[in-house]
């Protein structure tokens, strides 16, 4: 189940900090990440961790152009990896400090892109945009924070979509409550119509929610819709695909398969199905393999019976073509009743995809997380282990989260310098980070360590991990999990506010968060 969450949001309070002689700071651990969805809590104070202040290196102004930052976690595959920043260091973090802060006219609880060098009426200028719950997609100046332009929608409830942007960086697209996704022109905010646009995402507003992120590649947009909060109306999980170049919109839904257009609520419509939930919600929502530009989706709780010779997949992750229109393989765990029956969504999480792992029988690896608090290994060539579609079971293997409680972020895959790749994973309890270790030819996930760094979906930039928790945001050693910097120190010049869906956004030598507290807030150095 999509929540915002069941339970009140009674967050912590922000991060305190103790400055020694030695410069070993204390911080108070944050309260809570993306709400736990299994029960009200109150949240409690983490113990103290260390923040190791490493030598200190002077930044130095790249001589590369500013890149841009499409996508949550970069689209396509979402590993949450900038391979392309090379100001913010490990050597340099520490001197991180507040640049702005500016106040939205809404709550944004989503995440930002950016595009660079845009010609707009006060100039050339890098942009941020973001998606607010409103329904408004709003143009910042990167350099200020200040609103460049603004486009709003109307419709009925909430979104916490992130815009993405078109790879020619002439548009933006962004959700409206009036259930379609609008193309807009990124330096004047004008909607440019036709060729398909605005695409429509769901026919019954009333009940369906674009609430995941939406991601550009193979040439098509694609994006999740579920339900709201409480899995309460007539609604059915599906994805979407737009080809950029046609406007042909196609649709999978994960209930009632076999319909492929969008579905209504009215009884005696060809597009009407009875059953109900299996919703596409995760932050990430759909995800494309690099290698075969097939498209990897999870689903909520909700009916399955594709292995009886139904057409409904609840609590499955699903691979289709990049159109959409093949079902090529599924992966449905055995306990699938019992994650249905508990609310244990499945798909709390999109599928992780590694990179491929040497020497191993399964070279081409997805990691699943879920409310259920476990990781599923997955082979993404036989994600059953039984060949084709709609087979119970097959993981190669199955781990407790060790900080427990539900994933509700997506984690990031990192490859080191050494080649080993890494798993991170964010959520209300604590941090932990995993190998991918291969011996004869079996992968495992193998846990390196954890802490009580509590937060959102993880964001590794120049060999910097970053996790933005409840009014602090942290820097990261991620081989080690020590902290190298938090907005919580005296030097960082003020922290950020209360936390739900939002994760950090860090490009071109900058760090840049939303939060609950309607604020967008950037850090630098000066």
């Amino acid at each position: 189940m999509d929540q915002q969450l069941k339970r009140k949001h009674t967050w912590g309070t922000g991060a305190r900090f103790i400055a020694s002689l030695f410069l070993t700071l204390l911080v108070a651990a944050c309260g809570g990440g993306p709400g736990s969805t299994t029960s009200t809590q109150t949240p409690t104070h983490a113990p103290a961790v260390t923040v190791n202040v490493p030598q200190q290196d002077t930044p130095t102004p790249t001589t590369t152009s500013l890149v841009a930052w499409p996508s949550f976690n970069g689209g396509g595959a979402r590993s949450g990896v900038n391979t392309s920043e090379h100001i913010i260091s490990r050597g340099n973090v520490g001197q991180l400090t507040r640049l702005w802060q500016q106040t939205l006219p809404d709550v944004a609880d989503s995440s930002l892109v950016e595009q660079p060098d845009i010609n707009t009426a006060g100039g050339t200028r890098t942009l941020l945009f973001v998606t607010t719950k409103s329904g408004s997609l709003l143009a910042l100046d990167a350099a200020t924070g200040q609103t460049v332009w603004r486009r709003d929608s109307s419709g009925p409830k909430i979104t916490n979509s992130s815009p993405a942007l078109d790879p020619s960086g002439r548009f933006v697209y962004s959700y409206g409550l009036d259930g379609k996704v609008h193309r807009y022109a990124v330096g004047s905010g004008a909607e440019v119509t036709g060729s398909g646009w605005p695409a429509t995402m769901t026919l019954m507003t009333q009940d369906e929610k674009g609430g995941t992120a939406i991601n550009i590649s193979n040439g098509y947009f694609y994006m999740g819709i579920g339900g709201y909060v409480g899995d309460a109306g007539h609604y059915q999980g599906h994805v979407v695909a737009v080809n950029l170049t046609t406007g042909r919109t196609t649709v999978f839904n994960t209930l009632c398969a076999t319909v492929r257009q969008l579905l209504n609520n009215v009884p005696t419509a060809p597009n009407y199905c009875a059953a109900l939930r299996s919703a596409v919600w995760s932050r990430a929502g759909a995800v494309i393999d690099p290698v075969t530009g097939n498209v990897f989706i999870a689903t909520g709780n909700g009916p399955f019976d594709a292995n009886t010779g139904g057409h409904d997949y609840g609590d499955s992750v699903l691979e289709l073509s990049p159109d959409l229109s093949r079902l090529i393989d599924t992966y449905t765990p055995n306990n699938y009743m019992q994650l249905d029956a508990q609310d244990a969504d499945l798909g709390s999480a999109s599928p992780a995809l590694l990179p491929r792992q040497n020497g191993s029988r399964t070279p081409y690896l997805a990691v699943q997380a879920g409310k259920d608090v476990k990781l599923r290994l997955l082979n993404r060539q036989n994600l059953s282990g039984r060949g084709g579609p709609n087979h119970v079971g097959g993981e190669v293997q199955a781990v407790d989260l060790p900080q427990g409680c539900a994933v509700l972020t997506q984690p990031a895959v990192w490859n080191d310098p050494a080649g080993m790749t890494w798993v991170f994973v964010a959520n209300d309890c604590g941090f932990s980070a995993f190998k991918v270790v291969t011996s004869n030819g079996v992968s495992r996930l193998q846990l390196v360590y954890q802490n009580k760094v509590k937060g959102s979906s993880p964001f590794i930039a120049n060999g910097v991990l970053f996790v933005q928790g409840n009014q602090v945001l942290y820097a990261l050693a991620p081989t080690t999990g020590t902290i190298l910097w938090s907005s919580a120190l005296r030097s960082a010049g003020g922290s950020i506010g209360e936390l739900h869906w939002q994760s950090p956004l860090i490009v071109n030598g900058h760090v840049y968060a939303v939060d609950m507290n309607g604020h967008i807030t950037a850090y630098g150095f000066k």
